[in-house]
């Protein structure tokens, strides 16, 4: 390497981190400064800068769910509607029609403008609302048959700012709609302030090095992420593989919703083809997913399966990926006016989940087993009035435990993931600080036995919560599970994970099943009980190190019996490995 050439590189690692770094200060300053738990406990929310012309250039901490696609759609459409854009304008933005996730995540837009007027970047803030207006408490409307019966705002584009200041029009619209007005207007605050930032950032670095250097930049680090990218397909067979999995049985889908997954892999090409078009039409519930979330499913599906989580994910390494998709496809582009009200969670992961198993088949080794289906009721959106609080209205999505990591090649399912397009980036609550802000008591949070799916590596175990109205309060809980029938499938001989739960505790102490979608209404003694499902395994259940699945038995993971079962070992009365009984059981599974 020459000098010019080391030079070059340590110039584009600075600016690279430079501009990471303030997508980092816009995710700080809305984690910080929001108002709702769903952001500022649950970090639902993702930061993104993006070029002039659409691409995404960094997104931090952001979830792979909000931001691999969708933000470049966003930014278009809003240049599409506005085509001359100013500095201080902003932009509120929320259509799922038009490049968003779901109507629940508000974006504040932002285009940066240098002194000479030219529009050099844009910066993007998602964030996840405590409510968005729809026609019942809850950010997730899953039985709901189109957008008008959803009921949610939405803002294709809507300008909110103008030289600064806010369009009082919109501002209102929003407070008269929305049933935490005072919490929307906290999150509306911390979401422009972090777009502001970006703004402010931007225009300081494009001072000090030069927009032309920093444009060239752009560019430089975007062949740099294709090359990376490249190299990482290379080293996977070439193939074509076909996964199905199957949403359980829901409202406006009686029979679930079998979802395929064609990938085809060319490792000399180095180029991966995800196809999703072979899937049914849109269905009259809220489950169908948005453009953006049908390529950012595939694309989380892929990075997740390359195993090389250095590759920068942007519009160069994009280059080397394509997802095919056809319009009125409940995993494709959907059409007005079917509702995408869930189209970050549910069907999203039935589609990540099945390409990484593609990968793994094509090339063991790589790839992973499925994640846990979601969102249990510990997941759900909680509501009603608080009278510590003179009956104040609440509304706000808890994650108080949902497991679900699916096993890769080399290592365990991750215990905290939640889902898999959030790649564990959204945190769970803190049991005391829910408790503090709803009137709500968490009676249990423990890690189920015997319910992750075994495998060389293992996915996660079901975790299982109970919680309910705190002492003179009541609660209602909405849900959309997924996964109580069709469980988290394993890969290359993993098995699969155990099912997602939903009971109901009643008042004389008696359980009653809950269904997978539903709003349950829970009076003073009562309780909802969610029960997250398992991930799936990877790998031979046998050839898992002896060590491991000890430590899994002393962590209560899996008892001494399904060890013996599943992974061949057995344990002496003292708790420790009988070695030799041991190596003859595994001969026995592995012949």
């Amino acid at each position: 390497m020459t000098r010019t050439d080391s030079q070059s590189g340590v110039q584009m690692a600075i600016l690279a981190s430079r501009i990471d770094a303030i997508a980092r200060k816009m995710a700080n300053t809305l984690f910080r400064t929001a108002r709702s738990g769903v952001l500022n406990s649950g970090h639902d929310f993702s930061c993104v800068v993006l070029t002039a012309d659409c691409r995404l250039i960094a997104g931090a901490v952001s979830l792979p769910a909000h931001v691999m696609a969708g933000p470049d759609e966003i930014a278009r459409y809003v240049s599409e509607m506005h085509p001359v854009l100013k500095r201080g304008d902003a932009f509120l933005h929320n259509s799922p029609y038009h490049g968003n996730s779901h109507a629940a995540d508000h974006c504040l837009v932002v285009p940066v403008i240098d002194d000479e007027g030219v529009h050099r970047y844009t910066v993007l803030a998602k964030a996840h609302q405590a409510d968005c207006g729809n026609s019942k408490p809850t950010t997730y409307i899953g039985d709901a048959e189109d957008v008008y019966q959803e009921g949610a705002l939405i803002f294709p584009a809507v300008q909110i700012q103008r030289n600064y200041k806010d369009v009082g029009d919109v501002i209102r619209m929003c407070q008269a709609r929305i049933r935490v007005p005072d919490i929307w207007w906290g999150d509306y605050l911390a979401s422009l302030g972090a777009a502001r930032i970006g703004e402010h950032e931007l225009l300081n670095l494009g001072k000090e090095v030069g927009w032309e250097k920093l444009a060239q930049h752009v560019e430089n680090w975007f062949d740099y992420s294709e090359r990376r990218i490249t190299a990482a397909i290379g080293r996977l067979n070439s193939g074509t593989a076909i996964v199905s999995s199957k949403h359980d049985p829901f409202p406006g889908a009686p029979d679930g919703i079998p979802v395929d997954v064609k990938v085809t892999v060319d490792a000399v090409a180095g180029r991966i083809e995800v196809d999703l078009r072979d899937n049914p039409d849109c269905l009259p519930c809220g489950l169908n997913l948005t453009e953006g979330t049908s390529r950012s499913a595939a694309l989380v599906g892929v990075f997740n399966a390359l195993g090389d989580h250095t590759i920068p994910a942007n519009a160069g390494a994009f280059r080397r990926l394509k997802v095919h998709l056809r319009e009125n496809c409940v995993v494709g582009i959907p059409r007005h006016p079917f509702s995408c009200s869930v189209a970050t969670t549910n069907l999203a992961d039935r589609v990540a989940s099945p390409v990484q198993v593609a990968i793994a088949q094509i090339s063991p080794g790589f790839g992973m087993a499925e994640g846990g289906p979601i969102f249990p009721p510990a997941g759900g959106v909680i509501s009603g009035r608080d009278p510590r609080r003179d009956d104040t209205a609440y509304v706000n999505q808890v994650h108080l435990g949902i497991t679900g990591g699916p096993a890769t090649p080399r290592q365990d399912g991750w215990l905290t993931l939640i889902h898999v397009g959030n790649a564990g980036l959204c945190r769970h609550d803190c049991v005391e600080v829910d408790e503090l802000s709803y009137p709500i008591t968490v009676w249990e949070r423990r890690i189920l036995t015997d319910t992750a799916g075994a495998g060389k590596f293992r996915g996660a175990p079901s975790i299982r919560v109970e919680f309910g109205p705190a002492e003179g309060a009541s609660l209602k809980v909405f849900y959309n599970a997924d996964g109580m029938i069709n469980v988290a499938q394993g890969a290359v001989g993993g098995l699969s994970g155990a099912p997602t739960g939903a009971l109901k505790r009643l008042c004389d102490g008696s359980i009653e099943p809950q269904p997978a979608c539903t709003g349950v209404s829970l009076s003073e003694n009562e309780r909802i009980i969610s029960i997250s499902s398992g991930g799936g395994g990877y790998g031979n259940p046998a050839e898992r190190d002896e060590d491991l699945v000890m430590s899994d038995v002393r962590e209560g993971y899996f008892s001494p019996e399904k060890a013996k079962e599943l992974f061949g070992v057995i344990f002496c009365v003292d708790g420790e490995i009988d070695r030799k009984a041991t190596n003859d059981a595994r001969r026995a599974l592995l012949a």
